[in-house]
């Protein structure tokens, strides 16, 4: 118990001495400590923070860890307080034998410096071993012939311990016959010799047993016995001799099991049995009796085990021949074995970052990798390498670590991940190689603008189109990723625009699909232009802007719309007049209408749908002429009606009629006598129609008299001028389209337009006296236009109302005739 409780006081002093004196040095940027074997895990080794100049608080967060290239990692980095502290008992018996120091190395890496701190630990020993002999038990036959003074080489113990805490001394129970004698070798071994002090009596006594006790130096001393038993034996005086002191032989480390390295000889002068020789190997460590073996009979040291260079590059022993009679004899053996290129190279990757900024400058940091080849000399020489033609290279720091860097400009939108192979080869014969990958990600920044799949997108719509009607899908691409390439759009309403975009189209933020928000007119405007905006969900945002134009179809959507004869909004009837004596062909009158569509939509075609006599008249196909198509006869009515459809060539075509009234009278006495003959019957209202009749006569005097004076004003104005530029006179001479379009329809009207209109209701008839001259062409040298119509009223039976209707109709179409040739006769 006493001695247990010394033995903690002495580990605690020392535990205190050796951290109280824990060097730290700086030389060449290395950090040192020096602690004590078996130190309890997580006890205070040094103060990293401390020693490497950092500030606590900032030291978590500059990424502070230990890189270890061993296989086995015995320290660790309290993050909090920035000790070093073991992970484990550290033995140092178990990681350097009997090395005459043992040091452990690793690294610290700050990860924000982008810097390695060499650190070294040197492990020191306390005496926790006890010597120990190989054998318990020793013996020794001795002759009793053998001289006072004799001596017998002990086995020595064996101390895991260095130092002063390994074997000191060694002592011998006491007896009369033998003492020990320890002697101190030139490498500082101490040994035993077992000296005969007095002759030996085998009569007296065979077997003489003795303790030998080895002891060392350590605090508390640490001591281990072994039991000698001497039987004396009588006459072998002599003892084996060694053909040489020491043995030494070099060896591959690559040499198989069983392979013969040396052999030793010793010779006995004995004769006869005593001069027999047996072989043993002494002084071998535990790793070498695993590999070693020693023939008894021949000598011949072999192999047993494998041979590793990197665990042991010496290995010392000794071998003993012995006789019958136990003399023996020593000689050294000495096995240094030779390296061979059988270690591949080692790389470790420390990894700096997961990703890298696409936008990070040349030379940016990536990784440190340290390479370690556990072979010696040029076998152990590593040349590290990466493939050419990535953007990056490699960058030696110092000893064996390299910074992977990159090289120079990065784009995630080229590549996104690189796949960086590593390779260590040494200069070994042959040389071997290692390989290790390292993924470098790069991370995505905001460089790049939506593309649309077209400069410009040009699309068409029907009118009359269902509201909420598709009319595209626009697309653009962004190269980035995630947010970066996220995009929307929206419409830019240009502020030129004539139609209201809000209104009429809207956009699919997400998937760039239009949509029509109203049913669109062909007749209101024929084309739409915007710009489309795509924008990315960066920050800052990036944006683009393509062109488009809806351009909106024609349908058939509106009927024909008839401008001549016009129909009168209060009920009145249009009357045109052809002379009885006109020849097949005579122009009547023209039907013109228009449509409001465009194209083909718009192509209007003429055909006769009713008249009073069939095939009196016929109507141009495409120009809506109604000429006679056959001479007048006597059986023909006087009043013609005649219905002409107008239809479109729209699909499906739309149509509309027009009702023209043709008077039949071929001059004004004849108009005036058809009138009369009309009118014979007796009837009471006869009175009222010749009342009506003196009534328009006056007034049409009166209009006659206007006009003449109106002419000759014209004609003053003509001879100055030679042109007309009044509304009322209009030269023709360019034959009109057959298809009549909006723009063309007054033109057109001032050529062709003659107007006749009778207006009956049971109170007034109005008449609407022609526009312009009729004749058996299209083109007349001028128009004349009468503004204000003669009116006559009065009231009308039912009874004759078609009489008197035919009566003023014949007279209206005889004055329409005698106007016209008097007015041509007054221009001539």
């Amino acid at each position: 118990m006493t001695d247990i409780k010394r033995l903690r006081d002495c580990n605690w002093r020392v535990l205190f001495c050796f951290v109280f004196f824990t060097v730290w040095e700086a030389v060449s940027g290395h950090i040192r400590y020096s602690i004590p074997e078996e130190m309890q895990k997580g006890s205070f080794v040094g103060n990293i923070v401390q020693d490497l100049g950092l500030d606590k608080k900032e030291f978590s967060d500059r990424g502070v860890r230990i890189v270890s290239r061993g296989r086995t990692q015995y320290f660790a980095l309290n993050v909090k307080s920035g000790y070093l502290c073991p992970t484990e008992r550290i033995d140092r018996e178990q990681i350097c034998d009997q090395m005459e120091k043992c040091l452990l190395h690793f690294e610290v890496l700050v990860k924000d410096k982008a810097k390695l701190f060499p650190v070294e630990v040197e492990i020191t020993d306390i005496n926790d071993n006890a010597p120990r002999f190989q054998e318990d038990e020793l013996e020794f036959r001795i002759s009793e012939l053998a001289a006072v003074g004799t001596r017998y080489y002990l086995e020595g113990a064996q101390d895991a311990d260095v130092g002063t805490n390994s074997v000191q001394g060694y002592y011998l129970s006491s007896n009369k016959h033998f003492s020990l004698d320890v002697q101190t070798g030139a490498d500082g071994d101490k040994y035993a010799e077992l000296v005969l002090e007095k002759s030996l009596d085998r009569e007296e006594q065979a077997v003489h047993d003795l303790i030998l006790t080895a002891t060392d130096g350590g605090d508390p001393v640490r001591s281990g016995t072994a039991q000698i038993r001497v039987i004396v034996l009588d006459a072998n005086d002599n003892a084996p001799v060694f053909s040489q002191p020491v043995y030494k032989v070099n060896v591959l480390e690559n040499v198989p099991i069983g392979s013969l390295l040396l052999a030793v000889n010793a010779t006995d002068p004995d004769e006869a049995i005593n001069s027999e020789v047996t072989y043993s190997l002494r002084k071998m460590k535990d790793k070498a009796s695993q590999i070693f073996q020693v023939d008894s009979k021949t000598g011949e040291i072999s192999t047993v085990g494998h041979l590793d260079y990197e665990e042991a590059a010496l290995y010392e022993m000794e071998i003993q021949a012995k006789d019958v009679g136990d003399l023996s004899a020593r000689s050294k053996v000495l096995v240094t074995v030779i390296d061979v290129n059988d270690n591949e190279p080692q790389i470790t990757v420390t990894s700096l970052t997961n990703s890298v900024s696409e936008d990070s400058p040349p030379g940016t940091v990536i990784a440190f990798i340290n390479l370690h080849d556990l072979d010696s000399g040029e076998n152990g020489v590593v040349i590290c390498s990466i493939p050419p033609n990535l953007p990056f290279r490699l960058q030696k720091s110092f000893d064996n670590y390299y910074s992977l860097v990159s090289d120079r400009a990065l784009d995630r939108e080229r590549v996104s991940d690189y796949n960086v192979s590593i390779t260590a080869t040494d200069r070994g014969t042959p040389p071997l190689s290692s390989t290790t990958t390292i993924l470098v990600h790069l991370s995505d920044i905001n460089d790049n603008a939506p593309i649309f799949n077209q400069t410009s997108y040009t699309l068409y719509s029907t009118e009359n189109n269902p509201r909420g009607a598709s009319l595209c899908s626009l697309k653009a691409n962004d190269p980035d990723w995630r947010e970066n390439a996220r995009v929307t759009y929206s419409i830019i309403e240009e502020d030129r625009s004539e139609v209201p975009l809000s209104s009429s189209i809207s956009i699919n933020s997400e998937t760039g699909a239009l949509y029509a928000l109203r049913s669109f007119d062909y007749e209101q405007f024929r084309e739409i232009r915007f710009q489309v905006q795509a924008q990315d969900g960066g920050s800052p945002p990036l944006s683009s802007n393509v062109s488009v134009t809806l351009f909106i179809l024609d349908q058939n959507d509106n009927t024909p719309q008839i401008l001549h004869p016009s129909f009168p909004t209060d009920g009145s009837t249009g009357v045109e007049l052809a002379p009885r004596s006109s020849e097949p062909g005579y122009l009547v009158t023209k039907v013109v209408a228009v449509d409001a569509d465009s194209g083909q939509n718009a192509w209007l075609s003429y055909q006769l749908l009713k008249a009073t006599e069939p095939g009196l008249f016929c109507v141009g196909l495409h120009s809506g002429e109604i000429r006679t198509a056959r001479y007048f006869l006597d059986k023909d009515a006087l009043k013609q009606s005649l219905v002409v459809l107008v239809k479109d060539n729209g699909q499906p075509p739309l149509s509309a009629t027009a009702t023209v009234t043709v008077v039949v009278a071929d001059s004004i006495p004849e108009f005036l006598s058809d009138l009369s003959s009309l009118s014979a019957p007796a009837d009471p209202q006869s009175s009222l129609t010749l009342y009506l009749v003196i009534a328009v006569a006056s007034v049409s005097c009166l209009f006659f008299t206007f006009i003449i004076v109106l002419l000759a004003l014209r004609l003053r104005r003509w001879r100055n001028s030679h042109l007309f530029d009044s509304s009322s006179v209009t030269f023709s001479g360019v034959p009109v389209s057959q298809f009549v379009g909006l723009d063309g329809v007054r033109a057109f009207l001032h050529s062709y337009s003659h107007e006749v209109s009778l207006t009956t209701d049971s109170r007034k008839s109005q008449f609407n006296f022609p526009r312009s001259n009729y004749s058996n062409t299209l083109t007349s040298q001028h128009t004349c236009e009468i503004k204000d119509p003669v009116s006559i009223s009065g009231d009308l039976k039912n009874g004759d109302g078609e009489h008197k209707f035919v009566q003023i109709s014949i007279f209206i179409a005889a004055f329409r005739r005698y106007y016209n040739s008097n007015r041509n006769t007054s221009v001539a």
